[in-house]
């Protein structure tokens, strides 16, 4: 008892002292020791939090309805807001937009309040920094930037100073209509009015657009950017010794300048797959550059036939984005006519590369080889059938072993057809699994791949050539 008795004593002593501190603003005017009271003649400092706006020593009231009541409307225009922005916020249907619709929700409120007119409208706008004052200019610095640029459909970003959003967001939540537009919106879409005066054949979306236009609205600097066009097709490789794409110079790593190896081009090879159908593209469609994204890729000293590989070609920066394919392909096909053509073209979006790369489609070879002292041409025969509808074990080849990962990989020999004997040399076609190391097949890659014709031929197996007769997708 007399513990709980000196535990409340102790706690009502602390509270009267607590007391005594707060009602003495901290013992600065009233002391424990009961000391004689004097005058203080001293004001008050009125509290200020930084967030009020005065007009003539008189401070706004903060407390006013939200717009678009009158008294709201009328606490906005005295702190000071562009007539874009007291439109944008005031929450009425005017019959114009705007700067317009704001001056006229002005005068409405100067009939009602004569006081209003007298407000001193400040440099610059509380909510915007006269951002709006500035959409003319940008789009001048949008329309000369893009001379000579071919487009129907733009999508427009606005980058907005954090602090800048923050306080718009803060006054307009507050004081404008339930409803209204933020600054950014309301920039983007004043922009996109605008441009729409001047160009009103454009479309503004919101995906695949052909121009991406960006502004800081800090710095008003605008950046505008080309989206690339992309062609889908069909290539037949009929030579050996070209690449598919860009192959760089192995002495200077693509760089070119005083390279005696490459001559100064930047190139191991000086054609491939990918600037014989890219070249004619870039100069009719007026690009800066093209990107070749193939399904799968054949060696370099292999054919590609049939109805071609599939292959995607992005062209970068074009000025020009609707020729027609016809034309295109025709220049394609004029081009190295005896080398590399296309067939299948059409305009296809950026999502086709992702689905051309990622599709895994059974292929169809014919392969040539040749052996020493040949057993007869039945056991031949019947040894190299004997691998029809087989899964191989394949490790990875040592001549891609520098940028394949090492593992052993199942691949199923689906047929094998039209076998062809000559003396020592051997032909064979097959269609097999996507991945399958053909020429490992064959020569067996010193065991890497299990079983192959080495292995059941029971000879060393040097390949001639190989030859991709179709690739089975689409």
């Amino acid at each position: 008892m007399q513990e709980d008795s000196s535990e409340k004593t102790s706690d009502k002593s602390e509270e009267d002292d607590w007391h005594l501190y707060a009602n003495a603003d901290y013992g600065a005017a009233e002391s424990l020791e009961k000391e004689p009271v004097k005058e203080d003649n001293t004001v008050d400092e009125e509290w200020f939090d930084g967030d009020d706006f005065y007009h003539e020593g008189s401070s706004i009231d903060w407390e006013s309805p939200p717009c678009p009541a009158p008294l709201g409307i009328a606490h906005v225009i005295k702190i000071g807001v562009c007539d874009h922005c007291l439109h944008r916020i005031g929450g009425r249907r005017t019959e114009s937009l705007g700067f317009e619709g704001g001056a006229s929700l002005r005068k409405e409120a100067f009939s009602r309040d004569s006081e209003l007119s007298n407000f001193e409208v400040p440099e610059l706008c509380p909510l915007c920094e006269n951002l709006f004052d500035d959409v003319g200019n940008i789009a001048d610095r949008i329309i000369e930037t893009l001379e000579g640029v071919q487009f129907k459909s733009m999508q427009l970003g606005i980058h907005l100073p954090k602090d800048l959003a923050q306080s718009e967001d803060s006054i307009r939540t507050k004081h404008g209509s339930q409803g209204s537009k933020p600054l950014k919106a309301s920039f983007a879409l004043a922009i996109q009015s605008e441009m729409l005066i001047r160009m009103p054949e454009i479309a503004f979306v919101k995906e695949y657009p052909d121009i991406m236009v960006t502004v800081d609205a800090l710095t008003l600097r605008v950046d505008t950017d080309v989206r690339p066009v992309f062609i889908y097709g069909r290539y037949e490789k009929l030579v050996r010794g070209i690449p598919q794409t860009r192959w760089p110079c192995r002495s200077c790593r693509g760089r070119g300048d005083g390279c005696e190896s490459c001559e100064g081009t930047g190139l191991q090879y000086r054609e491939s797959v990918q600037d014989i159908i890219g070249d004619p593209v870039k100069e009719t469609l007026i690009a800066s550059d093209t990107s070749f994204h193939g399904m799968g890729r054949e060696d370099i000293d292999v054919r590609c036939l049939g109805s071609g590989r599939p292959f995607v070609l992005e062209i970068k920066n074009p000025k020009i984005r609707n020729e027609e394919l016809s034309v295109i392909e025709g220049k394609i096909n004029s081009n190295n006519p005896d080398k590399v053509r296309v067939n299948s073209l059409r305009w296809c979006q950026k999502k086709e590369v992702s689905r051309v790369k990622e599709t895994r489609s059974e292929k169809s070879y014919t392969i040539r080889f040749k052996i020493e002292n040949p057993p007869s041409e039945k056991e031949i025969t019947e040894a190299i059938h004997s691998l029809s509808g087989i899964i191989l074990d394949q490790e990875t080849p040592k001549r891609v072993s520098h940028r394949r990962a090492a593992k052993t990989r199942k691949r199923k020999i689906t047929s094998i057809a039209d076998i062809l004997i000559e003396g020592s040399e051997i032909q064979f076609s097959l269609r097999c699994e996507a991945g399958t190391y053909v020429k490992e097949l064959v020569h067996s890659d010193e065991g890497r791949t299990t079983p192959s014709v080495k292995s059941v031929i029971d000879r060393e197996c040097e390949v001639l050539w190989l030859d991709v007769n179709e690739i089975h997708a689409d």
